[in-house]
């Protein structure tokens, strides 16, 4: 461990992955710095103390990371026009890695995404070294992967890129639970039921961030056995085999719609998830839970 209360940094901590973060540091006993933007939106939780402004001020980056002993990072403004994407990604989370090295944080924990990844019909199982979409695939994947290799270019500072897939879990920040169902009750229904889908539930997510940065994993020289120090290490956390008849099936008949099952080419594959395995996680909520979960956050909400 790093210390008995280590000390680590959170921004984005009022949404749907920054909270459950929040909560599995607290768990572990470490104190956290919450950085938001809005006064007073931080999780009212023992153990956590909110900080307001923009990570990306270097004057805010040094406050927070002064005496830290980890930085998670959580914050990409996914929607948004791609010059927004790429300033707070690319430009913004560089900022603040370099006051966390600059300050001799132990680590920096980055909430990257698995779609960075080619997951075209025909690609088989996935892993870290999987082959990554090239520039043109997208704003939200061009910066993703931009703002990755940034923070490799950030020296002497250990740094693990968590790369999941699509993130499950009550909250009305999610994109899974709450926008992409808005998108399938306007009409957006079409999808081959046996394409691959890849989740994971936001409290598993959360506790290998929690235990990464707490120190809980240690470091290696080898990443099948813990991030590399002073290098920067990816990461897949994904939960059990689905696909999309799961989960687009269960949002149309929480909703009342039916969906429009296509024959077209998709991806059948998987991220393998063998290296955050062999680092000591395994998932609690399997897809069943994961399903209830969503269709009563639905039906709720109709």
């Amino acid at each position: 461990m790093v210390s008995s209360s280590p000390v680590v940094v959170v921004t984005g901590a009022n949404g749907l992955v920054g909270t459950a973060v929040c909560r599995a540091l607290v768990a572990r006993t470490a104190l956290v710095r919450a950085v938001v933007r809005r006064a007073g939106s931080a999780p009212a939780i023992d153990g956590v103390t909110e900080h307001v402004g923009d990570f990306a001020d270097e004057r805010l980056a040094r406050e927070v990371t002064e005496g830290a002993d980890a930085v998670v990072t959580t914050v990409h403004p996914m929607g948004s026009p791609r010059d927004v994407q790429h300033r707070v990604g690319v430009e913004g989370t560089p900022v603040l890695a370099r006051a966390a090295r600059d300050a001799g944080v132990a680590r920096l924990v980055h909430v990257s995404t698995a779609g960075i990844y080619d997951r075209s019909p025909g690609v088989g199982d996935v892993a870290e070294d999987g082959a990554l979409l090239p520039e043109g695939s997208g704003d939200y994947p061009d910066t993703k992967n931009a703002t990755d290799a940034a923070l490799a270019q950030v020296g002497g500072l250990t740094t693990v890129l968590v790369r999941p897939p699509a993130i499950l879990g009550a909250g009305d920040t999610s994109v899974w639970n709450t926008l992409r169902p808005q998108e399938i009750r306007n009409g957006e229904r079409r999808a081959n039921p046996a394409q691959s889908w890849a989740w994971v539930h936001v409290d598993d997510l959360a506790t290998l961030i929690a235990d990464v940065a707490t120190g809980a994993v240690a470091t290696a020289d080898d990443p099948e056995r813990g991030p590399v120090t002073g290098s920067t290490t990816p990461v897949i956390v994904a939960g059990e085999p689905a696909t999309w008849r799961d989960y687009l099936g269960t949002v149309s008949a929480a909703l009342g719609v039916a969906p429009e099952w296509t024959d077209e080419p998709a991806w059948a594959g998987q991220l393998l998830t063998d290296r955050a395995r062999r680092w000591g996680w395994t998932p609690r909520v399997g897809l069943a839970q994961a399903m209830d979960e969503l269709r009563q956050g639905l039906t709720t909400r109709s």
